[in-house]
């Protein structure tokens, strides 16, 4: 009886250990369910934010050469082939291209894939024809992918879709990692057992996994190799395949599946992969290309094409020898296959961005807009301005000209430095930019980079002169000594760069030739806050010092600020703010925000027109000349020179009809280069500009302007041919009423007149006033001084 007891007893032990078993296995399985299901079915990446360049839009007449034209679809990874039966592809025939467009969902908007015939004549696109219709007339080809912005981990993947996933690729994963994945529910019992035994008792670490356990493994679990992660590796699998169906799982391991590593950024998924090793999209890699890829999943260091290629050459034929053994292959095929070298690209093309410097720019401007989490693992697609075309040719010519700078003086130039900036003046739309003539350290230069810009804020001065009304470009200016009294009982006494003066000059002379005297005269007359007040309207916000020296451009601003004051100059008047960014798109296409025109009037357009002829001199007689010989006359180029004490920096800021561009050159140090804005950095713009296809300066002459000949030694009215006469535009408030002898048959001239009645012949005193005042006109036409004039309407000769 005791005995029966005692063994009841133990059964009821065993019984409530058997269930307390049961339900911590169960609450253990509870718990890895909801770590399955909660990543598997929330956001199961963090993905980061691509950017893109704009898209090349391709219509009748566009702007755009055969050759650029073909630029860019080398740019985008196109093939020049036989055929275009293959996305991807162009052919060449003569002035005409048929190109496979690979079509892009831009979220707002689909661009379909198809193919297109462009013909070019003249240097424009004569004609385009597409196989699929357009109501607009404009084809896009898909933008240029140029990097992105990614998760604190690094990790980076291009998520796709199975039914964009070549079945070949498919069939090479399954013949070579899992060949029963469509029987198993999860685990191979067979290759678990093996890994078990040989782990447990110190042989070679084997895996035995199925693809659903190598996805659990790379999703869910610490690479640690022991007992307890290889069992719950068994049930999660297990687990998965009970939620989820084979096809979820196998497209959710194509996109997590570690492929390779590009300095710190992890290359996860085959979409990516693809793009790294090849430079093309999944789609339209041949077999031995997807073969490859799949045999990197047993060792993507031990298999690296560029360090190992004859390892990763056998792996790759270990894939398509499998995808023989298992009939997804013929001999004839796989003999043709293997027979393919491994055609990876010579250098990667994911991962660092290929613009970090407009990247940097790009990032700033989202970071006043999202939060960074948004920007780094939400998947967004940012659009930009950026035209890679501009950027590839800007990039390259900036960084020769400035290492043929830095040969002419080694010891002083070695690490001369700079950073250039180039935009569209009619939106503000950024289309270059660099900020290093080597690899980005995180320092950007057309942003970071406060240097003293010297001469390039004289332009502000004589704005303020042309808007008084008190001067017209043939106004005479003195370019004399001067003393500015300051603070502390002290005195400023500034000086020509020549160290020369230069006595009564035009105005024109004074802005062409930079004189300082002359400026600083100018600007006394208006006032510190006046000159302040124009340049933050502009768009300057660094600090400006109150202090007269700042009229010489004693104040630290960035290329980027000073791109914008000059946006004011080449739009006659506007500010359009400086952009990167065209429009956000989230990862279910929706378009968050886009980033519209926000315009302002900061000048009279008729003032801005007139200022715009004074920068137009800079460069045809003055500071700026150089380029004007080395560029067409017929694009009317407008700039500035900037030169700094000592000659520590050196700038051009200038723009045509269709950009905007600014240049700056220095010494991170900030030790003298000896580089003035003439002779350092005009030789790098003007370089940079040739490589652009430009459209001359035209901005619109206002009704309150005239163009006059005026006498440069008094400022009145002239005439063609006479000597000392200019042709400028005046506000029609400022033409002249006086003419010089040479002009006066050009004009109206108003008599001298006495009434008949009003005086008699005997009268003595009228008589000496007749005899007096004819003896002064006498005096007046010897000597060419001028004559009133009754009408102020334009001149009437020829121009």
């Amino acid at each position: 009886m005791k005995c029966e007891r005692g063994i009841g007893f133990i059964g009821l032990i065993f019984l409530i250990l058997v269930i307390g078993i049961f339900v911590a296995f169960s609450i253990y399985l509870i718990r890895l369910d909801n770590i399955i299901r909660n990543k598997f079915e929330g956001q199961r990446w963090d993905i980061p934010a691509k950017v893109f360049a704009r898209p090349l839009e391709v219509y009748a007449n566009a702007p755009i050469t055969q050759e650029n034209f073909i630029q860019e679809l080398k740019l985008l990874g196109y093939k020049n082939t036989s055929n275009y039966e293959k996305s991807g592809s162009y052919v060449t025939q003569g002035n005409k291209l048929y190109v496979h467009t690979r079509g892009f969902d831009y979220g707002d908007s689909t661009e379909p894939e198809q193919v297109l015939e462009v013909g070019f004549s003249d240097g424009r696109v004569g004609d385009i024809r597409s196989t699929k219709p357009s109501n607009t007339g404009i084809a896009r080809l898909e933008p240029l992918l140029i990097g992105g912005i990614y998760p604190q981990h690094n990790e980076d993947r291009v998520l796709i879709k199975l039914d964009r996933v070549p079945k070949t690729l498919i069939e090479a994963l399954i013949s070579t990692e899992d060949r029963n994945f469509y029987h198993h529910y999860g685990v191979s019992l067979r290759g678990t057992a093996r890994a078990l035994v040989s782990n447990a008792t110190g042989g070679k670490r084997q895996g035995g996994s199925t693809l659903t356990q190598q996805l659990v493994k790379n999703f869910y679990l610490s690479p640690e190799k022991t007992l307890k992660r290889k069992v719950n590796e068994a049930l999660m699998a297990l687990l998965i395949e009970f939620h989820y169906s084979k096809d979820e799982i196998l497209e959710t391991y194509l996109n997590e599946v570690n492929l390779g590593q590009n300095g710190n950024y992890s290359i996860n998924g085959y979409g990516l992969a693809s793009q790294f090793y090849f430079g093309l999209p999944l789609r339209e890699l041949n077999i031995s290309q997807q073969a490859f890829l799949v045999g990197l999943v047993q060792g993507p260091s031990l298999y690296n094409p560029w360090r190992n290629p004859e390892a990763a050459k056998k792996r790759r034929d270990v894939v398509l020898n499998n995808m023989m053994v298992m009939g997804y292959l013929t001999e004839a095929e796989y003999q043709d296959e293997i027979a393919r070298p491994l055609n990876v690209i010579s250098k990667p093309t994911v991962g660092p961005a290929k613009f970090p410097d407009f990247l940097d720019i790009v990032r700033r401007q989202l970071r006043t807009e999202y939060q960074e989490s948004d920007i780094t693992n939400q998947g967004l697609r940012i659009f930009t301005t950026l035209d890679p075309i501009a950027q590839t040719k800007v990039q390259t010519v900036f960084k020769n000209s400035v290492e043929r700078l830095a040969q002419r003086n080694p010891a002083r130039l070695k690490n001369l430095q700079g950073a250039i900036l180039v935009a569209h003046p009619e939106n503000g739309e950024l289309i270059a930019a660099v900020g290093s003539t080597q690899d980005f350290t995180g320092f950007n230069r057309t942003i970071d980079a406060k240097r003293q810009v010297g001469s390039l804020l004289k332009p502000v001065i004589f704005l303020n002169a042309i808007e008084s009304g008190r001067y017209t470009w043939a106004s005479p200016v003195e370019d004399t000594a001067v003393n500015i009294p300051i603070d502390g009982g002290k005195s400023w006494s500034p000086k020509n760069y020549s160290g020369n003066e230069n006595g009564i000059v035009p105005m024109q002379q004074a802005l062409a030739n930079s004189y300082n005297l002359s400026t600083v005269r100018l600007a006394n007359e208006f006032g510190l806050s006046s000159f302040s007040n124009k340049l933050k309207q502009f768009g300057v916000n660094s600090d400006i010092p109150a202090y007269p020296s700042i009229y010489l451009g004693a104040v630290n601003m960035s290329p980027m600020e000073v791109l914008s004051i000059y946006g004011n100059f080449a739009t006659g008047g506007f500010k359009y703010p400086t952009r990167s960014i065209r429009s956000v798109v989230d990862a279910q296409g929706r378009v968050l925000d886009r980033f519209g025109l926000n315009v302002q009037q900061t000048i009279d357009p008729a003032a801005a027109y007139i200022l715009n002829y004074g920068l137009q001199q800079v460069m045809r007689t003055g500071t700026g000349r150089s380029a004007y010989n080395s560029l067409p006359e017929s694009l009317n180029l407008a700039g500035k020179s900037g030169t700094t004490n000592d000659t520590r920096d050196s700038w051009f800021a200038g723009y045509s009809g269709n950009h905007v561009a600014v240049v700056w050159l220095g010494l991170d140090d900030n030790k003298v280069t000896g580089l003035t804005g003439s002779s350092g950095a005009l030789p790098v713009w003007t370089n940079v500009m040739r490589q652009l296809r430009q459209e001359p300066v035209n901005l619109r002459q206002t009704d309150n302007v005239q163009w006059q000949w005026i006498d440069r030694t008094t400022g009145d009215l002239s005439a063609q041919g006479c000597e000392g006469a200019m042709y400028i535009p005046l506000l029609r408030q400022t033409v002249p009423r006086r003419a010089t002898l040479c002009g006066q048959s050009h004009y109206e001239v108003e008599p001298t007149y006495i009434p008949q009645n009003d005086y008699d012949d005997n009268d003595d005193s009228i008589g000496n006033y007749i005899r007096e005042t004819e003896n002064q006109m006498d005096t007046d036409l010897s000597s060419q001084t001028s004559t009133r004039i009754i009408s102020s309407g334009s001149y009437s000769g020829n121009n």
